[in-house]
């Protein structure tokens, strides 16, 4: 008989873990992707470039491994493309949510009109389509400004078709209104843009699988989102620290949302927040998580290989380790003004997988500039209870960016311990570990250390250490000897705060800053305190280095 084949729908890091898990079960793995050297086309028995927009080019492919390869099932994980998935799967008769339930899962417009008939609580939103309304800019604008005003400050504007925080934006004032707009018209593929409330309160990651008639809650995070106006998430941790009474609730709202969205058979990932009004649903996918959730720290923190059993139900197969891990979860019913009616009766069986660890994955991320080289990676490799260090793949020459979506992150690390602050200090204490070393005499590095913004950004990027902003208009007076240790001469105005707890981006203190500054730059010119400090303060330890390395070239 011939062997067993499966289709997998991209080739990136996110996709590793089902490309492995499909093989580990005997299938032959067919892997697609537009991107020919993308980071796991190696693992694919046989790899196809095609663009994961295309979906009938897909059909067309997937068609021909039905008949000639014993095609059982068409995957993908951390992608934006579920629709392809069930597109292809509906015709083809293979299992997947219907094409229409995967349609309303990504298409933000379709998803919130779905939540707003089921009486799902999620922020109010207004969407405006490239097509029509945007034909006319000024037309648009005054329509989009009318929406602002109706959703008060802040709000936020979003693409309604992409991923990864890309276009995704706080608008926080009228001078804010257009550049948003823009930027997240020019990050959607078909121009259609969608408007909502802001909702306040701390954020969710909810992964689930949905199977004959039952939802699994296989894992559920805390999302760590900062630097507005954007939301970077720097990092995430499983399981998580909410309340059984919030964490109940929430699992409620999820599970109506993906009633009222029409998933019936494969995964389920929400983004979630819980408001001063109760949950409230951000967005709901019809695939597994990407950002290492479902393929990392949910297997690491479980026990159990969520894509293997998603990829199995796909498949047409038992999911046999899930039924025997899952536990039944008491409904209780979600209680929000957001809401027409609470649910009286849960929507589904509910179960989910209980994780017995901690693993928590968090970034580390650079200021503007032009990268002069990279260190650190294997010292945070070899950081106890850390299981993986991913850095994103760049070279010396290339453009480092302050993130303003979730791929501009310059890599991560994710730890496992029993004890939930071990994970927590050892995957922080790998990102710090990290270094990137920018080139001197960089003309967008200035504009960053000077605070060089636009009108649009007020505040962003933000300082890595909030005590700059107490000092950065109280000169400092003195000179750092020449190769002389930056701790022995200390201005009195920055001495209290050697002392603060609190850390930059990528998790030092101002004091484990400047002793990293002595090793890094033993032999340094002499500086002038006014500058040293208030770079360091400003952009953390690469700032610090990099005004070494500019006074060092001077000379």
């Amino acid at each position: 008989m011939k062997k067993e084949s499966v289709l997998i729908l991209g080739a990136g890091l996110m996709q590793s873990p089902a490309i492995n898990a499909a093989k580990r079960n005997g299938f032959k793995t067919f892997v697609i992707d537009a991107n020919p050297n993308a980071e796991s086309v190696f693992l694919a028995d046989e790899f196809r470039q095609i663009d994961l927009k295309d979906k009938e080019r897909i059909f067309e492919f997937a068609s021909e491994l039905q008949k000639k390869e014993n095609l059982k099932a068409v995957f993908t994980a951390g992608t934006d493309f579920s629709a392809s998935v069930s597109y292809v799967c509906e015709k083809l008769g293979l299992c997947a949510h219907s094409y229409e339930a995967a349609l309303n899962a990504s298409i933000k417009p379709r998803m919130r009109a779905c939540f707003e008939r089921a009486g799902v609580p999620s922020p109010e939103y207004f969407s405006f389509s490239c097509e029509s309304d945007l034909q006319d800019e000024q037309y648009c604008i005054e329509n989009i400004q009318k929406a602002v005003e109706k959703l008060g400050f802040p709000c936020v504007v979003k693409p309604a078709d992409n991923m990864g925080a890309r276009g995704c934006r706080m608008i926080r004032s009228r001078e804010e209104i257009v550049c948003a707009v823009e930027n997240a018209v020019e990050s959607s593929r078909t121009g259609t843009i969608i408007l909502e409330r802001y909702m306040e309160g701390p954020e969710y990651s909810i992964d689930a699988v949905v199977y004959n008639g039952t939802l699994t809650v296989t894992g559920f995070a805390d999302r760590h989102i900062y630097y507005p106006p954007y939301f970077i998430e720097t990092g995430h941790t499983m399981p998580t620290a909410a309340g059984e009474k919030e964490k109940a609730e929430l699992i409620a709202a999820f599970a109506a949302g993906v009633k009222a969205l029409g998933l019936t058979c494969g995964a389920a990932k929400a983004d979630i927040k819980y408001t001063p009004d109760g949950p409230e649903i951000g967005e709901i996918a019809a695939r597994l998580s990407g950002g290492y959730m479902s393929g990392w720290t949910f297997p690491y923190s479980s026990g159990l290989n969520l894509t293997e059993q998603a990829l199995l139900i796909a498949a047409g197969r038992v999911p046999e380790k899930l039924l025997r891990m899952r536990k039944p979860v008491e409904f209780r019913p979600y209680v929000s003004s957001g809401a027409s009616d609470s649910p009286c009766e849960p929507p589904f069986e509910l179960y989910e997988v209980v994780s017995g660890k901690t693993s928590a994955e968090r970034a580390w991320i650079s200021i503007p500039g032009t990268i002069a080289s990279i260190s650190g990676i294997r010292h945070s490799e070899r950081t106890r209870f850390v299981k993986n260090v991913f850095p994103r793949p760049v070279h010396s020459g290339e453009e480092a960016v302050f993130p303003r979506n979730n791929v501009q992150k310059c890599g991560n690390a994710i730890s496992l311990s029993k004890n939930r602050d071990k994970a927590v200090n050892a995957s922080c204490r790998a990102c710090s570990r990290a270094f990137i070393r920018l080139e001197p005499h960089n003309e967008r590095t200035e504009r960053f250390l000077k605070g060089e913004t636009s009108a649009d950004e007020r505040g962003f990027p933000p300082p890595a250490y909030r005590s700059f902003l107490q000092l950065e208009h109280t000169p400092l007076s003195g000179i750092i000897p020449e190769n002389s240790s930056v701790l022995r001469s200390v201005p009195p105005e920055i001495q209290p705060l050697l002392d603060s707890a609190e850390t930059d981006w990528n998790y030092l203190t101002l004091r484990k800053s400047a002793e990293r500054f002595d090793r890094l730059c033993r032999k340094h010119p002499a500086i002038p305190q006014e500058r040293f400090w208030k770079a360091l303060l400003k952009g953390g330890i690469q700032a610090a280095v990099y005004v070494s390395d500019s006074l060092s070239e001077n000379k």
